[in-house]
């Protein structure tokens, strides 16, 4: 069975009850791919996987969870193992995001970044990946951000963890060479979601960026599907953004520290 089929296989999304992960969930239905959804609202998924029903003919299975709790991702693969249901595609997307000053955030808020973004992303690999290297194939999906390339002043714990997933993707990858199992980083730039609406409301400066900085969700998410079944480790989708992030890998640390800090500092 070629890659980019997804009959006979099934998908896990985390997050899915919105933003680029609801665009997902479409791609891998369209692709004939059966779904296991996962957030925290079930009244979501529910609609979700009824609208994806009727839509492609696949079965949707929801699985309501909250990720951020510590035995969160160890139940979720029980209850699977319990209805027999094999993950073929992992796609780690649900995250969080907070923007302003460190010092200005609630220790706990920090805390719970660090729980989603870093431990579920992690505790999910840790349950789902052996398996699919048992088996002899397997795809993960797992959703960082241009953040993960460059200090990001006023988001510097959200993009600390998307440092974490990148580099985590990247290693993954490589030790996981020949095993039949892949691991794919999509790297999106801001893109068009509720995540963004709810960082605008906070920041009217974010609802003054020119249209051509601000990604379309779905082909967003294309780009990730069409990475993710063909093995490549890092997706950047958008070509303002490859350019931005090549440029940040090739730029001395401590030039690309003073030129985010100027930026933000006219931005706060």
């Amino acid at each position: 069975m070629e890659d980019t089929e997804g009959s006979g296989r099934t998908a896990l999304i985390t997050g899915a009850s919105s933003g680029i992960g609801e665009a997902l969930a479409g791609c891998f239905a369209a692709g004939g791919f059966a779904l296991v959804l996962v957030a925290r609202s079930a009244d979501k998924l529910d609609a979700l996987a009824a609208t994806l029903r009727a839509a492609h003919g696949v079965k949707v299975t929801v699985q309501p969870a909250d990720l951020a709790q510590p035995e969160a991702a160890r139940a979720l693969a029980s209850a699977l193992r319990r209805k027999r249901i094999a993950i073929d595609v992992l796609v780690n997307n649900a995250g969080v995001l907070e923007q302003g000053a460190f010092t200005g955030m609630p220790p706990q808020r920090h805390q719970e970044l660090i729980a989603l973004n870093v431990a579920g992303l992690t505790a999910m690999l840790a349950h789902f990946v052996p398996a699919m290297q048992q088996r002899g194939f397997g795809r993960v999906l797992n959703v960082a951000s241009i953040a993960a390339f460059q200090p990001v002043p006023a988001l510097a714990t959200y993009a600390a963890t998307k440092a974490y997933v990148l580099s985590l993707t990247e290693s993954l990858a490589e030790e996981l060479k020949g095993s039949g199992v892949t691991v794919t980083a999509l790297c999106p730039g801001i893109t068009a979601t509720g995540m963004l609406t709810s960082a605008a409301a906070a920041n009217d400066q974010l609802g003054k960026l020119p249209g051509f900085l601000i990604g379309d969700v779905n082909e967003v998410a294309a780009a990730g599907y069409k990475a993710c079944l063909g093995g490549k480790v890092i997706e950047v989708p958008g070509a303002m953004n490859l350019v931005a992030t090549l440029a940040a890998r090739a730029t001395p640390k401590w030039l690309l520290r003073r030129v985010a800090g100027t930026v933000t500092r006219r931005a706060l």
